[in-house]
């Protein structure tokens, strides 16, 4: 267990770095800017330990990002057409700064946040944020915490959120996942499956299209392990605005009793390293890192470029709230929101 100093933000906060978890197993360092999974270090297949997520050096290219890259999400994970949405019977206008939508909380989300350290020891931290009424545009002042906890070779990260007042709630994590290690390259060659039947086509601006379809036939059907570069590369009219996949896919047999149910396996041929998430959310975003151009960083200052990480990001449906017949994301008063995840890592 260590706790240090990061940096600090324009503002003078203070950033730390808390450390959690003991080799042979796996270690995590969490930043509190942005409640942020910064460094995973797991054992792989080959015997060597490697940090297998994406992260950034500085406080300074953390927030020049907008990559979200190992963040905690919120208020709502994903999209929300025109930054407008119908809740309690009037209109909310929240923060739109992604062609017009309002994408992962808006431009100034939860990962952007110094948050408080609730807890710290050699296992579990927790990080608490309290975002005020109107913050971004929504209503309500929302309480939330983060935990993470390493346990054996699992790595298990919980959201938990309360609320004064009726608003919308979908967290997640942002981690990127690279199985051959930060700044390795490319993790097209990675193995994925996913357990999921449908998907959610969307428009050119990331807005779903209206139903799920079947992954049947589309480059969506990673039912069966897939090479990532494969997947993401094929050409598919859904693929062509999104420069390869950033879309939910519906998880099969969602029930809403929150039990964890596995969700996807990553694997990495080249390292013998495989993790399995388990969640208990309906959807699972699934992100190639299409957009990473070479602009930002790792921690040891390489150059990130399109394909160098996977993001598996649980959470309700992308724009629910203009979807009443999906699963709901708004949270009442009264009401304790609770999404968790598991990496479950093997070798």
């Amino acid at each position: 267990m260590t706790r240090e100093r990061f940096g600090t933000t324009p503002e003078g906060r203070d950033v730390e770095l808390l450390t959690i978890g003991t080799a042979p197993g796996p270690v995590l360092t969490v930043l509190t800017l942005g409640a942020t999974a910064h460094r995973l270090e797991v054992e792989g297949g080959d015997g060597r330990r490697r940090d297998v997520v994406l992260g950034h050096g500085t406080v300074e290219e953390r927030l020049a990002s907008g990559d979200y890259v190992g963040g905690t999400i919120g208020r709502y994970a994903n999209r929300i057409a025109g930054g407008r949405f119908e809740l309690d019977g009037r209109e909310v206008v929240v923060g739109a700064h992604d062609r017009g939508n309002s994408l992962h909380g808006g431009p100034d989300g939860f990962d952007r946040r110094v948050w408080d350290v609730v807890e710290h020891d050699a296992s579990v931290v927790v990080l608490r944020l309290v975002s005020p009424d109107g913050d971004q545009g929504f209503p309500g002042t929302l309480t939330v915490e983060v935990r993470y906890e390493v346990d054996g070779d699992t790595v298990r990260v919980t959201h938990e959120a309360t609320t004064d007042a009726t608003t919308l709630c979908n967290l997640t994590n942002h981690a990127y996942l690279n199985l051959d290690g930060d700044g390795s390259g490319s993790a097209d060659d990675h193995l994925l499956t996913v357990v999921a039947d449908a998907y959610t086509p969307v428009d050119d601006t990331g807005i779903p299209l209206g139903a799920h379809a079947p992954v049947d036939g589309t480059p969506f059907d990673l039912r069966a392990p897939t090479r990532v570069g494969t997947a993401s590369r094929t050409p598919h009219e859904q693929l062509v605005t999104s420069r390869g996949i950033d879309h939910n896919l519906v998880l099969t047999g969602w029930q809403p009793d929150g039990l964890l149910r596995h969700a996807a396996t990553l694997a990495s041929p080249a390292t013998g390293t495989t993790v399995e998430l388990w969640c208990d959310q309906p959807g699972l975003q699934v992100y190639t890192g299409n957009f990473l151009d070479g602009s930002l960083r790792s921690t040891d200052g390489v150059a990130y470029r399109q394909g160098d990480g996977v993001a598996l990001e649980p959470q309700r449906f992308p724009d629910s709230p203009h979807h009443p017949e999906w699963p709901s994301a708004v949270l009442e008063p009264g009401e304790r929101y609770v999404a968790r995840l598991e990496w479950r890592f093997s070798r």
